[in-house]
This record gives structure tokens, sequence and C-alpha cells, in this order.
């Protein structure tokens, strides 16, 4: 413990060797693993799960939420399909809001990081090895497969589903519904499934 917290409820299980920064306030069935850091005035919702993760200085974390646990990675062959071990980390920067019922997973051989002042609506997925910049939004039910990496001010609306090992630049906004597979460009406004252009797509 850097400092005094703010409230920690009795029933929270924090692990040995947690570094927990000032002003944290943690509360009811959260469960935090040993190798964990967390930063000054971070807020923690009920029955949160957090392992394997350094958090920034200002974050808030919504109720049942996971983040640090292994991702969905595995070798197929026709046998039997092998799980990829994760050695990685979540990082998540300053002032970054994650709402309730958010998942977030460890990287598998590098870290999955989340960029200053970026929110998630309810109901996000973030798979392993995610890189997502400054300032972005994403509603509600936004699926982002791993290895993807996503620039600063991003707007992305509810229900969008986000391909793997794809770059979307910056300042890209991405209508609700729509289906990303392929790489965009700075500044594009995109819709549909597959994602494209949305002057292209209305004039279709």
């Amino acid at each position: 413990f850097k400092g005094k917290s703010k409230y920690i409820d009795k029933s929270s299980v924090i692990s040995n060797g947690v570094i927990l920064g000032k002003g944290v306030s943690i509360e009811s069935g959260v469960n935090i693993g040993y190798n964990c850091i967390i930063g000054n005035n971070v807020s923690i919702g009920n029955n949160t799960v957090i392992s394997n993760s350094i958090i920034g200085d200002n974050v808030i974390i919504g109720r049942n939420c996971s983040i640090g646990q292994s991702g969905f990675g595995f070798a197929i062959n026709a046998d039997n399909n092998e799980k990829i071990f994760h050695k990685g980390r979540v990082i998540l920067q300053n002032n970054i809001k994650i709402g309730a019922n958010c998942c977030i997973d460890r990287g598998s051989f590098s870290d999955t990081t989340i960029g200053e002042n970026t929110y998630f609506d309810n109901l996000c997925h973030v798979a392993h090895n995610v890189e997502i910049g400054n300032n972005c939004i994403f509603a509600a039910c936004t699926g982002i497969a791993g290895s993807t990496v996503i620039g600063n001010s991003v707007l992305v609306g509810g229900q969008v589903g986000i391909s793997g090992h794809i770059r979307i630049g910056n300042n890209v906004r991405i209508a609700a519904k729509s289906g990303v597979f392929n790489n965009v460009n700075d500044n594009d406004d995109i819709m549909g499934n597959p994602a494209i252009n949305k002057f292209k797509y209305i004039k279709n």
C-alpha cells in the first residue's frame, strides 16, 4: 500500500504483493491478483476480478469486469487444439473508464494496452495483444479481436465487431453494428458489414 485508501470493502480479496496507490476505492467481492499494480484514485466496482495488470491513475472500472485473464489463443491441429500460454499483461493508462461487465484479456507474447482517457461502455471485449490509443470511445457490445492496433480519438458505435491483426488509424469513426475486417486509414468514417467508407455505403 503506497498511501491511504479511500475505501476497501472487507469482502474483497487483495493478494500479497499487490501495490495500491492513494485514494483507491474497492467495492465488495473484488479480487486482485498478486502481480498487479493499481495507481492513485482508482475505483473498482463490485465483483470485478483483476490479474496480470498495471493500472494507472484516475481509472474507473465498473462492476463484474474481468481484466487480465488469458485470451482466446490456441494452435489448431487435427487431433487436439493446443492452448497458447499467455505471459503478457494488461496495461491501462491514466483516466480510463471501463463500464460494467467488460472483459480485457492479457497479452500472449506482448501486452494488451489501452491509452489515456479512453472510455468503454458496458459489455465490451478486448482480446489479447490489442493496442488502443488515447481518447477513444467504444459503445456497448463492441468486440475487438486479438492483435489489432487502434489509433487515437477513434469513436466506435454499439455492437461493432473488429477483426484481428488489422490497423485502424487516428480519428476514425465506425457506425453501430459495423463489421471491420480491413485496415482503416486516418480520418475515415466507415459503416456496414463489411465496413466501407460511409459515402460509398450510402451510395450503394
